[in-house]
């Protein structure tokens, strides 16, 4: 296959780094052909605290992913999140140019740039700025103007921002590492690309993605972004309350949650048990219920899932989860997660695996890929509209993305 039929997504997140490669068939679907994980060192809460240790991370997983693929990586889509992420939405208007009052790509462009004329910290820097919807004398609702005519047109963006240097260090880490950066996705952008259908886009959805050190949240409505936000506790909160509630060491706690880990109480067999490794030379391991397993975690999921459904009813967006919420990420394997999220925020929840690919499918399809997968589509959705444009004499929106990236 020529070079340029490979799409590449790294997800580098606080527990683990994620590296996956899909190819572009001949029938233009996606496939994975290359997968490659790693434990995450060097980032606390989704933040580069020590290049060199990253570097080595994302040269690993880089490897594994090459290996088993048979092709080298040299570009990559690259997912950032973060507690340093702040997102805010904002409008642009402006009074559309030409005699025929006919709205053209310049006039897109220039509403676009009016909409994020806004006072930014000088220690920040836009990430994405993701138009919801235009318009034109009035009427809203427009997805796409182009060619329709209007004295006025006004735009509503979502602005997505992070700290200059988190992102710089997260830029100098794949840059070490050997890898052409082609695009930094903002997490949920990408995981709402894998998870999420389009009617529930549509109808209004919630996204949380429980990861190691963070948990993200992502509302659409109306086919758009609404809002994003970003809370700094996430899996690993729940790894140390069971390392002191257990008194085991914090590696044989995060074994205990992956393998044993449940929310929901009372246990069905109340006589099941774990075995629970004890801290220092020479103890033997006790075993325990796992009923008090359960115990020690529902408090802290159901604190995650009141932060988060505070952080949206202060926000004013809890009439637009029409379809629900989707839960994803690694923590959302959890037993009973769902049923505790059901019960805060009175609404359908469901697990939003990873879904759109073909090829290593079985490897990829839980929600600790989700980000990964995302990536993934979001380039093939990408090389789509290249291609599609090629078809069209205007081609206006594949090179306005290609605007927005540079803007």
């Amino acid at each position: 296959m020529p070079k340029n039929s490979h799409i590449v997504g790294f997800d580098i997140g606080t527990k683990k780094i994620a590296a996956i490669i899909g190819e572009i068939t001949e029938e233009k679907k996606i496939e994975i052909i290359g997968i490659g994980t790693t434990e995450s060192k060097g980032l606390r809460k989704g933040v580069v605290v020590n290049l060199e240790a990253t570097v080595e991370s994302i040269k690993r997983a880089q490897e594994e992913a090459e290996l088993m693929a048979g092709v080298e990586i040299d570009s990559a889509f690259i997912g950032i999140s973060g507690a340093h992420i702040k997102s805010f939405n904002s409008r642009g208007v402006i009074a559309v140019s030409g005699k025929n009052k006919e709205i053209s790509s310049e006039d897109i462009k220039r509403v676009i740039n009016q909409s994020k004329a806004v006072s930014i910290p000088p220690d920040r820097e836009i990430i994405h700025i993701i138009p919801q919807e235009f318009v034109v004398d009035e009427q809203d609702g427009i997805k796409d103007p182009l060619g329709m005519s209007g004295i006025k047109l006004e735009v509503n963006v979502h602005i997505v921002t992070g700290a200059i240097t988190s992102v710089q260090n997260l830029k100098t880490c794949i840059t070490r590492a050997g890898i052409e950066i082609k695009q930094t996705v903002l997490n949920q952008i990408a995981t709402s690309t894998s998870t999420l259908t389009h009617d529930e886009m549509e109808l209004g959805i919630g996204l949380i993605d429980i990861g190691g050190g963070t948990t993200e949240i992502a509302i659409f409505e109306r086919g758009s972004l609404w809002y994003t936000s970003i809370i700094p506790i996430g899996g690993d909160n729940f790894t140390n309350d069971i390392a002191v509630g257990l008194r085991t060491p914090i590696p044989e706690a995060e074994k205990i949650k992956k393998k044993f880990g449940c929310v929901s109480s009372p246990i069905e067999d109340e006589q099941e048990t774990i075995e629970v490794p004890s801290v220092g030379r020479g103890k033997k391991p006790r075993i325990l219920s796992r009923q008090i397993l359960a115990d020690i975690i529902q408090p802290r999921a159901e604190e995650i899932f009141r932060l988060v459904d505070n952080d949206i009813k202060r926000m004013g967006y809890e009439k637009s989860l029409n379809s629900g919420v989707v839960l994803t990420g690694g923590t959302a394997l959890l037993d009973g997660l769902e049923e505790i999220a059901e019960e805060i925020f009175d609404l359908p929840v469901r697990r939003g695996d990873p879904s759109g690919v073909g090829g290593l499918v079985d490897r990829v399809s839980t929600p600790d890929y989700a980000t990964a997968v995302g990536l993934i589509l979001y380039g093939y959705n990408q090389w789509k509209e290249r291609g599609m444009s090629k078809d069209r004499k205007k081609g206006f929106w594949a090179k306005f993305k290609d605007w927005l990236k540079e803007a």
